[in-house]
């Protein structure tokens, strides 16, 4: 006799499937809904901020109890003197700083494209991603001031000299300091992009063979790039260039550092007109982020153009079938240039370290008569409160982004639905408006809404330049995932949070780590969020080293950037052990 089988559960089993099934829809709902919350979460803050910016610019502004419609702040800001030379500062600083970034990645990676050296010098450019711009600008300024490493170096031997030259460096009228220190920040992070580009499976192993192909066609190695590989990996890079060229032309930290100040960039302006005592100065701040945005929105169209030129000037070379432009030449310089780069750093990084343990240090003398670690003790001293507000910023925001992150990237697959390049875009967008113009809008904003929640203010402003990072940093390695390893979950009855949670974050374990890692090194570094945002009240150990760094002692300064790196550092340190010990771990 047969008997059926019984179908029915009983009551607890199925309130158990009930229950699971609840959470199965739970964590489904969160993970579709998550890519929605974050076009929202920067798109509402960008273009609310963008408005709170227009709305005081053109004299509304019923804080101040101006409510008429009007440009008196832009003719306050057309009578500043030295704005043409403002602008001109910003302006230049930030497109030829931006260019020489370019170009410089271009040279590196076309002399060493297919070589094991280029892997080599991304480990050697990588620490200096995460050194935050004002430390670097800091380490800058005392290599290139006249009593600074260089000048020692040379002293007196070669220049003769026993007293510090009178030197134009830093600080000089041109913005050549300033281009200096935004290149040497900026080309590790677009190299660094690019490297992340080809990693990509598909892309880099065709680019790579279409590389060897010329190569056995007869062309010379960096020709075999710049006709080959170049066409097809630079669209890929026109996004992280434009954050590159929109941060370079409203940069506030290294101006304030490396900068001059009579005048000084638009950007630095702008920041002490939003500070001063004068609150009615604030409608010529808005008016001057308006400025701020036309500027940089100009240079995005330049640069555009600047593609359209080169594009139509280097057609015919691309097709012409010439294999060599003096290319030995070329990789001989790309060479030498590499090495400048790399010594300059380390020199700059040098110079900092002596100065934070420098006793007596009597020009032109190379080492400090003597070593002390009192600057560091008195620092530690009056560090507690900035040191407790970077962590716990750095920390929440990071883990926040880090969670929508794995969030929407999940939605890809349980969609299979990519991002599209609207989404893609957006996630770019705190980091091609220039931050000083939404900044002040949202800043604004916030006082209006709320005056007395600096820190969560200070938090969530940081959030929108985290966001991006943790996002660019996670969405290659989640999207290079086995699908087997999911596949084979589920026909076991695994549900989609179990998959989530037991399957794929277990083997993103290193990539969510490094991630954290560049998140945190992402929020230590900010330092015009955090100033407008928490209005001065909220003091970081970024903030705390821009201040010293204009007038106070060269080794209090030097403790502050030296903390400044070691942050980040410890951060990525921890990113490369752990897993080690995780792995291994599991194999026993």
């Amino acid at each position: 006799m047969n008997v059926a089988p019984n179908n029915h559960k009983t009551g607890k089993e199925a309130d158990t499937a009930s229950v699971a099934n609840y959470r199965v829809d739970n964590f489904t709902r969160l993970v579709t809904y998550s890519p929605r919350f974050l076009l929202m979460l920067l798109i509402l803050p960008v273009l609310s901020g963008l408005v709170s910016v227009l709305l005081p610019a053109f004299g509304w502004a019923p804080a101040l109890e101006q409510t008429r419609f009007g440009v008196q702040g832009f003719m306050a800001l057309w009578q500043t003197p030295g704005l043409t030379q403002m602008i001109g500062l910003s302006v230049t600083s930030g497109f030829i700083s931006t260019l020489l970034a370019f170009l410089m990645t271009l040279m590196i990676l076309a002399a060493f494209f297919n070589s094991v050296w280029l892997n080599r010098i991304e480990r050697l450019f990588s620490p200096i991603l995460v050194i935050p711009h004002a430390a670097a600008a800091i380490a800058v300024g005392f290599l290139i001031a006249p009593s600074g490493m260089f000048s020692r170096l040379i002293s007196p031997w070669l220049s003769n000299w026993e007293l510090a030259p009178q030197g134009i460096l830093p600080h000089d009228a041109y913005g050549i300091s300033i281009i200096l220190g935004l290149t040497l920040k900026e080309m590790p992070f677009l190299l660094l992009m690019a490297l992340g580009v080809l990693a990509q499976p598909e892309l880099g192993k065709k680019l790579r063979q279409q590389h060897k192909v010329a190569l056995n066609l007869g062309y010379y190695p960096m020709t075999a790039f710049f006709k080959v590989v170049l066409p097809n990996l630079y669209p890929l890079l026109r996004l992280p260039l434009f954050a590159i060229l929109a941060y370079a032309s409203a940069s506030v930290e290294i101006p304030l550092i490396l900068g001059p100040n009579t005048p000084p960039t638009l950007a630095v302006a702008i920041v002490q007109w939003f500070n001063d005592v004068d609150l009615n100065l604030r409608i010529k701040a808005s008016a001057g982020a308006v400025l701020q945005l036309v500027l940089t929105a100009g240079l995005l169209v330049l640069w555009l153009a600047g593609e359209k030129l080169v594009k139509v000037l280097c057609n015919n070379s691309i097709t012409n079938g010439r294999r060599k432009y003096h290319d030995k030449v070329w990789q001989t310089a790309t060479i030498g240039l590499t090495i400048v780069i790399l010594g300059f750093v380390l020199l700059a990084l040098i110079g900092l370290f002596l100065w934070s343990v420098a006793g007596y240090w009597r020009f032109p003398a190379t080492l400090p008569e003597q070593f002390v670690l009192l600057h560091f003790q008195n620092s530690f001293m009056q560090m507690s409160t900035p040191l407790f507000n970077t962590l716990t910023i750095g920390f929440i925001t990071t883990l926040f982004a880090i969670t929508l992150t794995l969030l929407c990237l999940e939605s890809e697959q349980l969609t299979t639905k990519a991002i599209s390049p609207f989404t893609h875009l957006i996630i770019y967008l705190p980091l091609i408006v220039p931050s000083i113009a939404f900044l002040f809008g949202l800043v604004w904003l916030q006082q209006l809404l709320n005056n007395q929640t600096a820190f969560l203010n200070v938090a969530f402003t940081h959030l929108l330049f985290v966001l991006p990072y943790t996002f660019l940093s996670l969405s290659s390695s989640y999207r290079r995932l086995d699908p087997r390893f999911a596949n084979v979950a589920a026909s076991l009855g695994a549900t989609p949070s179990k998959i989530f949670f037991q399957v794929k974050l277990p083997q993103l374990f290193a990539p969510i780590l490094i991630a954290v890692a560049l998140g945190l090194a992402v929020s230590f570094g900010q330092y015009l969020p955090t100033l407008l945002a928490g209005g001065g009240r909220i003091a970081t150990i970024t903030t705390e080293a821009v201040t010293l760094a204009n007038g106070a002692s060269r080794r209090t300064s030097a403790v502050y950037a030296m903390i400044q790196m070691v942050l980040p550092l410890i951060g990525f340190a921890l990113a490369w052990i752990l897993p080690k010990y995780w792995f291994k771990g599991a194999k026993a």
